[in-house]
C-alpha cells in the first residue's frame, strides 16, 4: 500500500469533497469538475488503498469505516493545503466580513483568546463575534457560523471535526480544603459542597456514572454562568470539575482525589457546509482546529 504522500492530490481532494458533501454530483459542483471525473478519481484512490471508502445509502454516499479513518488524515492535509495557498497568495490579509463563533463562556474567556490573536494577525479585516453561551446554538438557523461543542451534532448538513479528547478533574481551593478536609474516597467526596454549573440535576446525572452519588443538598451555590460558578470555586465555596487546561491557569487550586482517573470529554468543532465556499469561515475554522488540537 502507498503512503498518503505518494497519492495524487487530486484523488484526495475528490475524496474529501465527496465525503463532506455526501454525493458525487455535489462534490463535482464544488470542485468545478465533472461527476465521471470525480468518480474515477475516488475509484483510483480506493484501488490504491485496497479498501472500499463509500457505500450508497439511498441517494447519499456514506463513508465506510475505512473511509472515516482516512477522512481524519486527509482533512488535516486539506486544511494545511488551504492555509498554504492563502499564505502564498497573500489572500488572508484581504479576507473580510463577520464570523460568529459560539462556545461556552468559560472556553470563550479562557481558551479562545490565543486563537483570536492568530486570526487577527492573519486576517486583520475580519470581524469576529464570540457568542459566549452555554446552550447549544443552531448552526442551521445561522445563529452562529462555527460552534465548539462537547457533543457531536447529528444533522447531516453540518461538518464536525473532533479536535480534542480533553480531560477534567475535580478542583477546590486550598482554603476550602484546609477548612473542610481533603477527601480520600468517593464516599468522602460526596459529603462535600459542590458548585453547580447550570442545573444541579444535570451535574448529579453526569457524576453518577463516575461512581459519585450526589444529591441536591450538595449544591448550595451555583450559577448558569460558568465563569461565575468557576469564580466561586476559586473563592473557596466548594468543589467542581474543570478542564485541566483551564484549571492550570489558576493559582490557589488543588486537584481533589488526584488518584482518580481523569474525566475524558470530546471537543467538537462544527460548522455548516459554507466551509467549502466561504474563505472567511474556512480560515477561522482552520485556525481554531489547529489551536484546539494543540
Amino acid at each position: 500500500m502507498n503512503s498518503l504522500g505518494d497519492f495524487d492530490w487530486n484523488h484526495i481532494r475528490s475524496f474529501l469533497a465527496t465525503a463532506e458533501t455526501g454525493s458525487l454530483s455535489a462534490a463535482a459542483r464544488l470542485l468545478g469538475a465533472t461527476q465521471p471525473t470525480l468518480s474515477r478519481q475516488v475509484a483510483a484512490l480506493e484501488s490504491d488503498l485496497g479498501v472500499l471508502l463509500f457505500e450508497r445509502v439511498g441517494r447519499r454516499l456514506e463513508l465506510t469505516q475505512s473511509g472515516l479513518e482516512l477522512l481524519d488524515h486527509t482533512r488535516s492535509m486539506g486544511e494545511a493545503a488551504h492555509r498554504i495557498a492563502l499564505s502564498a497568495s497573500g489572500q488572508s490579509q484581504s479576507i473580510e466580513g463577520q464570523v460568529r463563533i459560539t462556545a461556552s463562556d468559560v472556553m470563550s474567556a479562557c481558551v479562545l483568546p490565543e486563537a483570536l490573536r492568530r486570526i487577527q494577525a492573519q486576517a486583520p479585516l475580519l470581524q469576529i463575534e464570540v457568542i459566549a453561551a452555554n446552550d447549544i446554538r443552531d448552526l442551521l438557523r445561522r445563529e452562529a457560523d462555527i460552534a465548539i461543542r462537547h457533543v457531536r451534532p447529528d444533522q447531516p448538513d453540518l461538518i464536525a471535526k473532533l479536535v480534542q479528547e480533553a480531560t477534567a478533574r475535580f478542583y477546590a481551593s486550598t482554603d476550602y480544603l484546609d477548612r473542610h478536609g481533603r477527601p480520600e474516597t468517593l464516599e468522602e467526596l460526596a459529603r462535600h459542597s459542590f458548585i453547580s454549573f447550570g442545573s444541579p440535576k444535570n451535574m448529579i446525572d453526569h457524576m453518577r456514572p463516575l461512581g459519585l452519588h450526589l444529591t441536591p443538598e450538595n449544591f448550595r451555590l451555583g450559577s448558569q454562568s460558568g465563569i461565575v460558578a468557576w469564580e466561586y470555586v476559586k473563592q473557596g465555596f466548594g468543589i467542581a470539575p474543570m478542564g485541566k487546561d483551564i484549571a492550570g491557569m489558576c493559582d490557589g487550586l488543588e486537584v481533589v482525589l488526584p488518584q482518580m482517573d481523569p474525566i475524558v470529554f470530546p471537543v467538537w468543532l462544527t460548522t455548516h457546509r459554507e466551509l467549502h465556499t466561504s474563505r472567511r469561515i474556512r480560515l477561522v475554522f482552520d485556525v481554531l482546529a489547529e489551536h484546539l488540537t494543540r
